[in-house]
C-alpha cells in the first residue's frame, strides 16, 4: 500500500549558513560599528546580543533576510521577547523548531479527514504517517495541504508504493 511521511524540519546547515553570512553582514554595516552585537547559536537556539532593542530588531531583520535567501521558512521560527541583559545589553532568543507536536500532527490528521478521501493518517513521534489502496489519493493530500495555510512547513518524505 503506498504510504508517504509529514514532517517539519529544518535543515541545519542552510540555518548555519544563513547566522554566518548574517555575522558577516552585520561586522561590515556603518551602523552596527563600535556595537557589541553578536549572534550565537546552540543546537535548535539562536541568541541575539546587541547594545539595544532596537539593534536587535535590526539584526533579526538581517537574520530573516538571510534565511529566506537560504530557502529556510521563517514560520518554523519561534521568538522569545527581547529582554535586558547585563551590561544595559539587550537579548532575544530564537527557538527553531524541529518536527511536528503532539497538537500540530492531530490538527494534521484533522485537515486530511476533512478532505474525505479513502486513507489514513497515523500519528507517529514526531511525524504523521498517510497510507491509502492507491497513489492518487495521496497526491491528493499533498494538494490538499498544500493549499492550506499551516502555521509549520510541512514536507512530504519516503513516498513508497
Amino acid at each position: 500500500m503506498p504510504t508517504f511521511d509529514i514532517v517539519s524540519q529544518v535543515e541545519t546547515q542552510e540555518v548555519q549558513n544563513a547566522l554566518q553570512q548574517a555575522r558577516k553582514e552585520i561586522s561590515q554595516r556603518y551602523d552596527f560599528k563600535g556595537s557589541k552585537t553578536e549572534i550565537r547559536d546552540e543546537k535548535n537556539l539562536i541568541t541575539v546580543l546587541s547594545d539595544n532593542d532596537f539593534k536587535v530588531k535590526a539584526v533579526v531583520e538581517v537574520l530573516h533576510g538571510k534565511l529566506a535567501k537560504r530557502g529556510v521558512s521563517l514560520k518554523s521560527l519561534e521568538y522569545g521577547k527581547v529582554e535586558p541583559a547585563g551590561g544595559s545589553m539587550a537579548r532575544q532568543t530564537i527557538t527553531i523548531l524541529q518536527g511536528l507536536t503532539t497538537d500540530d500532527a492531530r490538527e494534521v490528521v484533522k485537515l486530511i479527514k476533512e478532505m474525505r478521501l479513502k486513507v489514513q493518517a497515523q500519528i507517529q513521534d514526531d511525524q504523521v504517517r498517510v497510507t491509502a489502496k492507491q497513489r492518487d489519493d495521496l497526491q491528493q493530500v499533498i494538494q490538499g495541504l498544500h493549499a492550506v495555510d499551516f502555521r509549520r512547513p510541512l514536507q512530504f518524505l519516503n513516498m513508497r508504493d
